[in-house]
């Protein structure tokens, strides 16, 4: 990649914004711990139940399980 090509980051900056529209946003946190334990359960949730359309309604875990 080069400098400069924005779309080498756009799977993380999209990953990114899902997780602060639907986790952060909706809650207030009171100290860094509690933060970091609700960013460690969301990452969770996406790849194991978080079910995609994309994905033929099967979580990514799912998915990558029943392509191997």
């Amino acid at each position: 990649s080069r400098v400069g090509r924005c779309i080498d980051n756009a799977p993380i900056e999209s990953f990114w914004g899902t997780l602060k529209v639907e986790m952060y946003y909706l809650r207030e946190f009171q100290a860094y711990s509690e933060l970091t334990s609700a960013i460690e359960t969301y990452i969770s949730f996406y790849n194991h139940d978080r079910f995609q359309k994309r994905l033929n309604g099967l979580s990514p875990v799912e998915y990558r399980a029943q392509a191997a």
